[in-house]
Parts: structure tokens; C-alpha cells; sequence
């Protein structure tokens, strides 16, 4: 009989946590005990786990000594109020919500940086990047090999259910209300979402970049490797359910290949190179799906050592819960 493990997931009735929970069915993960646990509000509901119903329970009350390993799908409050105790316990833990600093929770892509698992002690603490920046570093991580990467350039259309089930629920009212002719009153969103586009995702500091913006840089630095990496980026909200879409500019040190760039790119794990002349979508491509879509590579019009992509991800799917199962698979071989 293979070796199974007790597995608990924080913020199961969450966008990401239910999607996890999925993944986990899908992907057959060898659980032994599942404990879906959230916040006193939404403890009592269930979720489907294997042909059954399993009960949410209040996560205050939980004793992590019961499980070997703990997803942390819920906010940065959470982590930070209930990561000690898993460690404390002894748990390997999982966490999606960018809380626990870098070097005591590595960022971890499987397609990019593996290796990194190799140097870790037991019980080991990891963090899922952001969506946007596991998209970005599952695409760069294979140019690495044919390009000397000095700078990175995007804007990133980003799908509102980054901002939680709140948010679709939002734009899915909007929607309706304009369809039908009726007064647009925006609660969640501090103005019109349906059919338009935001300039920021967040409050901007005092020089005009979003948490967001700040997170993904650091975190795509880490996974890359480049912690001088020149990294230029606007997040901007979409219009889109699920989603994230990306436009990218690579700046290289040298003459960029296209011809190696994408050969590269075809050859690489968690990738959909599509064929040129064509170019993929959030909604006919990328939701539902385990791999991130690239499309439209080209070089600079006038700049050789220019590499411009577009690439777009299930930002729930592939940037989130996916990515998480993906490092847990490669802990249970040997950290756990």
C-alpha cells in the first residue's frame, strides 16, 4: 500500500481553496484525512471531496498535530495568526497568501526553481507566488537557456476573482444592471468594473505602485533566480471572471533567436506554445486548463535584442491552487 497523508486546506470554501480541493481529486493526492477548515462564517458548509461531502470546520479550533501538511488558501491575516502553530506541530505548510517572508518561506515554482526544495529542513515552509508571478516565471524560466534576460516589461490584465468570490459576484451585477438599462450603483469596486478597465489593482503607495505590483516583482525575482532582474510592471483590472492575460517585453543582453526562443518555449513544462498567426484567450483558452497560453512571439520592431509575448492563464487554476498541489507533489517524495 503506498503512503498517504493527512492534509488540512485553509479557506476551503474560498475561490482557490475549493479549486485546491479539486485539484487534489484530480490529481489523485495521496491524502489519508482531508480537513477543510475557514473562519468562523463559513464553518458548517461542505465541499466535495471524493464522492462525498466533507464538512468545514472553524479553523480556531483546529489541532494541526492531526495532519502532516497544511495549505494556507485564506488571506495574510491568516498565515500569520495560525502558521506558528502548524510549525509548531510539526507540519510541513503550504502557503498562497504572500505573508511569510522569503527566507523563511522560499517561493516555489515547480517548472522554475525545484531545486530549491533539495536545501530545506524539515518541517518545511514554502509559499505559491502570486498568480502573476507564477505565470511569468513558468513562461521566462525556459528563455533563460537561450537568452541573457536584463529586463522585463509587462502589463498584466488581471481577471477580478484574484480579488475573491466578492469581486465576481460585483462584476456579474454590473453586468446585468447595464444590460438592462438599469441606475450602475458599484459597492465592491469604487466604480464602473463592467465593460471597462481599471488602472491599478489596490491603493497605490507614495510613488504610485500597488502592493500587487511590488509582490510580483519580488516574488518573480526570487523564483528566476535574479534578484537584479530590471522589472517594469502596471497591473490593471480586466473585465474577466477568470483570466489573467499578460503583454511582455524581454529585453536581452544580445540578438534575440526567435527560432531558439521558441523552440525553447515548446519544449517546456506547464506551456502552450500556439502556432503563429493565431493567439490565445482567457475565456477560449486558458480557464479550465493546467497551462499557461503563449502566443504572438515576435522580436522588437526595431530593436534586436527585443522579445514580445502574450500570455495568458487561469489565474484560480494554473497561477494558484495548481501551482500549490504541483510543490506538494514534489514534498511528499522527500520532506515529508
Amino acid at each position: 500500500m503506498s503512503q498517504s497523508f493527512d492534509i488540512a486546506v485553509i479557506g476551503a470554501t474560498g475561490t482557490v481553496g475549493e479549486t485546491l480541493v479539486q485539484i487534489l481529486e484530480e490529481r489523485d493526492f495521496p491524502i489519508g484525512s482531508l480537513h477543510l477548515l475557514a473562519s468562523s462564517e463559513s464553518a458548517g458548509s461542505s465541499v466535495m471531496f471524493r464522492s462525498k461531502n466533507v464538512r468545514v470546520r472553524e479553523v480556531d479550533e483546529f489541532d494541526f498535530s492531526k495532519v502532516q501538511l497544511v495549505f494556507f488558501a485564506a488571506g495574510p491575516a491568516v498565515t500569520l495568526s495560525f502558521a506558528p502553530r502548524a510549525r509548531a506541530a510539526g507540519c510541513a505548510l503550504i502557503d498562497l497568501s504572500g505573508a511569510l517572508p522569503a527566507d523563511q518561506a522560499p517561493q516555489i515554482v515547480p517548472e522554475a526553481n525545484p531545486q530549491v526544495l533539495a536545501n530545506l529542513s524539515r518541517p518545511v515552509q514554502v509559499s505559491s507566488p502570486s498568480p502573476s508571478a507564477t505565470v511569468l516565471a513558468v513562461a521566462l524560466a525556459p528563455l533563460r537557456q537561450c537568452l541573457d534576460i536584463q529586463r522585463v516589461s509587462l502589463t498584466a490584465s488581471l481577471a477580478v476573482s484574484a480579488q475573491g468570490r466578492v469581486a465576481v459576484t460585483e462584476l456579474a451585477r454590473q453586468t446585468a444592471e447595464l444590460l438592462n438599462a438599469r441606475p450602475l450603483e458599484p459597492t465592491f469596486f469604487d466604480r464602473q468594473m463592467a465593460f471597462n478597465l481599471l488602472a491599478q489593482v489596490g491603493a497605490p503607495d507614495e510613488q504610485g505602485h500597488t502592493q500587487l505590483e511590488k509582490r510580483l516583482v519580488s516574488e518573480l525575482r526570487q523564483v528566476l533566480d535574479q534578484p537584479l532582474l530590471k522589472i517594469s510592471v502596471t497591473c490593471i483590472q480586466a473585465p474577466v471572471f477568470f483570466g489573467d492575460s499578460f503583454s511582455v517585453t524581454v529585453e536581452s543582453a544580445g540578438p534575440v533567436d526567435l527560432a531558439k526562443v521558441n523552440a525553447a518555449l515548446e519544449a517546456a513544462p506547464g506551456i502552450e506554445l500556439v502556432e503563429a498567426g493565431d493567439y490565445p484567450t482567457p475565456v477560449g483558452d486558458a480557464v479550465g486548463q493546467d497551462v499557461v497560453y503563449i502566443g504572438r512571439v515576435r522580436g522588437g520592431i526595431d530593436d534586436p535584442a527585443e522579445l514580445n509575448m502574450w500570455l495568458t492563464s487561469d489565474n484560480v487554476r494554473k497561477g494558484a491552487a495548481l501551482n500549490a498541489v504541483q510543490v506538494a507533489e514534489l514534498l511528499i517524495k522527500d520532506l515529508l
